[in-house]
Formats: structure tokens, C-alpha cells, sequence
């Protein structure tokens, strides 16, 4: 390697591999804000980048003792400058043509000549770093981060054979010192956008504060690099992020250029035209939509019209200890009868162990618990027309509907939380989205509610009993009902008041954030959300989690479901109402009858007086 140009590649053949492929989403993610407190960073395991850049240093130490080592050794300009390359783009540093010239340690003049060669086959992009044109920032290509992924393996590979390393080689090591590039089915790295996206002041996004995108903070410089300008996020709790969506689309003119925004939002958004129509913007077939879940692609429509694209698919399914199911003798629980029995036996306070934990605080909490737990027994919260597998949602922009709230299955819904009641943790009806899953986490509780998204404050804790030891499963059901996991998550969508001279840079952003690439990126990086199937199918993210097999066969068999938290206008109402309603009956101040009775009466005057009726 030491005076053979030996990454002098074939041009004909690298133009040929770096031509326009017909592939959905060919973009990138966005970066989002930490909430303090929240933070999984620290859990988070070896990125695959951090293994390629020790590739990266490994060559250039390599490089630096053969080139010492005989005089008439000269530099590999080439390869020399590849290594810059690559470790720019994975550090998110820019990368100029006199940074590279600088690096290749020859002569400007072949420097210059090999670079402009690089440039030509199609392994190098260049981008204009201003108005003018005339500053270029240089970027490996799709072909040339394939092919560098290929080497990382070949020579991780190499050493581990060469040097009886065999041993520690595992799976994880594989894939990443680039062996998952080498299969065809696997999903490619990130490429830089051929030009900045214009948005002057950088690109304003407003997002909800949860593990999946707090994840994107740690790779905010990447995303920067991506796009080719600044990010400037928000994130709030769930009830904070709702009202600066209301509150934003006061305003004559948004301050972001794109919002999540939870699923069951959807209709009251889109009837309030916060959001824009997101066929009045961009090609939708341009973005694939037969690669997303099926639910969360339903679930960002309204009247027919998608109003975002899918960010997070994130089911709520039932998390439960295998090891201690096995010690105990317990079938994983499939129905509502066996999750009262299991919670029973591993229910022991005497030695601070409780047998589940779920969403019980006041208010919006324990509203979607409600919501979920009807529809475990076989009751959507509002009057929807069967069909197989489930219910109707495609006319609820029609506005004929009713809560179904106060009714017989609604009674055993609601006897059956108040048994949950008994084997849960004694600060229960305080506990919401993350307090539910913590005591799993750390081996207080056998069984928890949660979404998927929450799985990383245990599978990538090293000190938590629950890791590599959790089981997933679709809610058990209530007599006569089928399984269900109840789908949950975000899609990002553009505000209708956006200005128009900021709308081609938002919806390119859009692609970016949600294309497979970004989804794959935020896998690999501690996410277990993901909205589309193209991930989930990909062997390097079903190798990272059993959560996204588990999830995959649950989409399958058509568990995954929208209809308990239908999108329609007053359903943030009638969440806040249940939650209400229903914690005074855990509490004892109410009976079951009681609390169905004053929820269904506050629901349904919450319909006939909506404004949208």
C-alpha cells in the first residue's frame, strides 16, 4: 500500500455504480433536542460510525509506518485523502479541496490531478458552499461509502484472522466494521444532499422530548452536514407540545418549518388547518408509502389526505421478564384472565416486587390506558362499523360518530383495571409514560405497558435484569376479542402557515428525516421505533433488536391498530375526560358504573359541542 495507488478505482465502472438509483427516500435524518433527565445516550451501543472512523485510524497509522519505514516509500494520495473524506462525513466536518490537497502528502499539482480523477469516476460530490457557486465543499458518494464499508470489513476481517482475533469478532463487531453492506438486502448509508437546502436562519423543527428523538442530538453535526445548513429544534412533553402546535398556528407566520405531531392529533389539526394537505406539497408516490406500516401510514389521513409522513411507528405492547415467566412455570399471558394470573404470582411488595406497571396518572395518561383497555375488549371508544380485523376509520372526516363509552364491555374494562390495580406498584396512579417503564427496567416489576420506543432504558442498560430477558407481545385480550397492539408514534408534517419561499427546503427535509437511511441511522443508534418495513426487514437493525422481528410479525398479522385512539378532532377531549373520570374510580371515589357514566356524558357533550360539528 505504500507507493501503489491501491484506491485508484476504475472509472467507468464507478460511474457507472454512482448513477441515480431508482431507490425510495434516497435522504437523511434530523437531529433533535435532549430533555434532560431522559437521556439514553449513555446506554447507547458502539455506532457504526465510531467502528468505521477506527478503521479510518488504523489506516492512517498504517500509512504513516510504511511511509517512514523506506525512504523510497512515497504517500498513496488517494487513499490519503479518502481517509479525510470519510472521517469528515462521519464527524460532520466540511471537507474542502485544499483540505484534501493538504492530506494526499504530494506534490499540489498530482494532489490536484488525483483529486479531480476522484472526482470524475463518480466517488467524490461536490457542493456549493455559497450563493455564488464558486466554493465547493467536497462529499464521499453513495459508490465511494459502499466500497469504503467493503474495505473496513475486508480488513477487520484480515486482522482478526491474521492475528488470532478471531474470538472476539462476534455478530455486533460484523456489522459494524461495514460486513452489513455487504448484503444486498441491507439498507445503504446516508449521502450528503447535492445542494444545501435554502432555508435562511437553518431549518426550525418542533418535536415531542422522547428517546427516539432525542436520539437524532448526538448526530445533530451529521444531519447539519446533510442537509447543508443549521438545525434549530424544540422539544416539549407531550401536553407542552400540543399547545405550541395551537399556539404556533396563531401566528401569521410559523416559527418551524416542520412539527411533530402525535397520531391521534391528526383530525383535529387538519380540520383546524394547522397542517398542510402534504399532497398540496410533494409527489406522495415520490416517498414510498406502500414501504410504511400500514397503521401509521393510515393514520397520518384525514378525509383521504395525508397530512405527514410517518416519523415513529411505535406499537404499545405488553414487556414482560421470559426468565422469571420460566422460573414461575407461566405461558407468556395472551388473554386478560392470564395477565391477572401472572401479575398475581409475581406480585410480592413484601420484598419490593409488584407484578406490573402501566399508565395511571391523572389525566392523559391514564386516558390512553382507557382508550387501549376497550379496545383490548373488543370496545373502540367511539361507535366505529366493523370489518375484519378490526374497525372503520376511513370516514371519521365524515363527523358522524358517538363515544361508546358506558357499556357492557366498558364495564369489564374498567373492573379489570381496578384488578391491575391490586399487583401494581404503590405509586401507580402517579405513574406515566416513562415512570412505568423505569421500575421494569431496573427489576421491580415482571410485566410493563410501553411503547417501543421506551425499550432502549433496559436493552441498552448493561445493569438492567430486563436485558436480553424481555419477551413483546401484542395486549392480551378480553373475552370474545382479539389480540391487538394498539400503534402509537409521530408523523412530521409541515405547518399551514408556512411561508411559501421556505417550503421546498421543508419538504426535502421531510423526505430526509423519514427516508429508510434515517430510520436505519436512528436504529443504529439506540432508536426501536421505525415506520417503515424496508427497516424492519433490514438484517443489521433485526440483529440489533428481537423487537423489530417481534413487531414485524405483529404487522403481519394485522395487530397493529389505529382505531383505539381514532384522530378525530375532540379525541384529545375525550383522552383528558377518561383519564379524569377513571382515576377518581381507582382511587375509590367512584364505582366503575359511576365513572363509565359521567365519561360517557362528558364525552358526548364534548362531540355535540366540538366546534367542528
Amino acid at each position: 500500500m505504500g507507493n501503489s495507488d491501491s484506491f485508484k478505482m476504475n472509472n467507468s465502472k464507478a460511474h457507472r455504480a454512482s448513477e441515480p438509483k431508482n431507490l425510495p427516500g434516497k435522504t437523511r435524518p434530523t437531529p433533535m433536542n435532549a430533555m434532560s433527565g431522559h437521556s439514553i445516550a449513555r446506554f447507547a451501543p458502539p455506532q457504526a460510525k465510531t467502528e468505521m472512523l477506527q478503521i479510518v485510524g488504523f489506516l492512517e497509522e498504517l500509512c504513516d509506518e510504511l511511509e517512514g519505514m523506506v525512504d523510497v516509500s512515497a504517500p498513496n494520495a488517494n487513499l490519503r485523502m479518502v481517509q479525510l473524506l470519510i472521517r469528515g462525513h462521519l464527524e460532520g466536518r466540511i471537507i474542502t479541496a485544499t483540505a484534501m490537497i493538504g492530506a494526499s502528502r504530494v506534490p499540489y499539482a498530482t494532489a490536484n490531478r488525483r483529486l479531480k480523477e476522484m472526482i470524475e469516476a463518480g466517488l467524490i460530490e461536490q457542493r456549493p458552499r455559497t450563493a455564488t457557486g464558486k466554493s465547493f465543499s467536497l462529499h464521499p458518494s453513495e459508490t465511494l461509502l459502499e466500497q469504503w464499508a467493503q474495505l473496513s470489513s475486508r480488513i477487520a476481517r484480515l486482522a482478526a484472522s491474521r492475528f488470532g482475533g478471531d474470538e472476539t469478532l462476534g455478530e455486533t463487531e460484523d456489522y459494524y466494521f461495514g460486513g452489513s453492506y455487504l448484503n444486498a438486502s441491507s439498507i445503504q448509508p446516508l449521502q450528503v444532499l447535492p445542494e444545501p437546502l435554502k432555508l435562511p436562519g437553518g431549518l426550525r423543527v418542533l418535536v415531542h422530548g422522547d428517546p427516539t428523538f432525542m436520539v437524532m442530538d448526538n448526530l445533530k453535526r451529521q444531519f447539519e452536514q446533510t442537509i447543508g445548513t443549521q438545525i434549530h429544534q424544540r422539544a416539549f412533553s407531550i401536553d407542552r407540545l400540543y399547545q405550541e402546535t395551537v399556539r404556533n398556528a396563531a401566528l401569521k407566520v410559523s416559527r418551524y418549518d416542520i412539527i411533530a405531531v402525535d397520531l391521534p392529533w391528526v383530525g383535529d389539526f387538519a380540520e383546524r388547518g394547522i397542517l398542510m394537505p402534504l399532497d398540496e406539497a410533494l409527489d406522495i408516490a415520490s416517498v414510498d408509502p406502500a414501504d410504511f406500516h400500514t397503521a401509521g401510514w393510515n393514520a397520518a389521513h384525514w378525509g383521504g389526505k395525508p397530512y405527514g409522513l410517518p416519523s415513529q411507528t411505535t406499537p404499545e405492547l405488553l414487556f414482560y421478564r421470559k426468565d422469571l415467566f420460566a422460573q414461575a412455570g407461566l405461558k407468556p399471558p395472551a388473554t386478560a384472565d392470564a395477565l391477572l394470573v401472572a401479575a398475581k404470582v409475581m406480585h410480592d411488595p413484601q420484598r419490593g416486587k409488584y407484578g406490573i406497571a402501566w399508565n395511571a396518572a391523572r389525566g392523559t395518561a391514564l386516558g390512553h390506558t382507557v382508550l387501549m383497555t376497550l379496545a383490548d375488549f373488543g370496545q373502540p371508544i367511539l361507535d366505529l362499523p366493523p370489518i375484519a380485523g378490526g374497525f372503520q376509520t376511513q370516514h371519521l372526516a365524515d363527523r358522524r360518530y358517538s363515544a361508546t363509552i358506558d357499556t357492557d364491555a366498558g364495564l369489564r374494562a374498567a373492573e379489570f383495571l381496578l384488578e391491575l390495580l391490586e399487583y401494581s406498584p404503590p405509586d401507580i396512579l402517579s405513574m406515566s409514560w416513562y415512570e412505568r417503564v423505569r421500575p421494569y427496567a431496573a427489576g421491580r416489576v415482571a410485566m410493563a405497558y410501553g411503547y417501543t420506543l421506551l425499550a432502549p432504558y433496559f436493552e441498552l442498560d448493561e445493569q438492567s435484569p430486563a436485558r436480553g430477558q424481555t419477551g413483546y407481545l401484542p395486549h392480551p385480550a378480553g373475552p370474545g376479542a382479539g389480540q391487538i397492539a394498539p400503534v402509537g408514534g409521530y408523523l412530521l408534517g409541515i405547518p399551514a402557515n408556512l411561508p411559501e419561499d421556505r417550503l421546498v427546503g421543508a419538504v426535502e427535509a421531510l423526505r430526509v428525516f423519514t427516508s429508510p437511511e434515517a430510520q436505519k441511522l436512528y436504529v443504529q443508534n439506540g432508536s426501536r421505533t421505525n415506520p417503515r418495513y424496508s427497516v424492519g426487514a433490514d438484517p443489521d437493525v433485526r440483529g440489533l433488536s428481537p423487537i423489530f422481528e417481534a413487531v414485524e410479525a405483529m404487522s403481519w398479522r394485522d395487530e397493529l391498530q389505529f382505531w383505539p385512539r381514532p384522530p378525530v378532532p375532540e379525541i384529545s377531549s375525550i383522552i383528558q375526560i377518561c383519564g379524569e373520570e377513571f382515576h377518581d374510580m381507582l382511587r375509590g371515589i367512584i364505582s366503575p358504573r359511576e365513572a363509565l357514566r359521567r365519561a360517557q356524558d362528558r364525552a358526548d357533550k364534548a362531540i355535540r359541542t366540538s366546534d367542528f360539528k
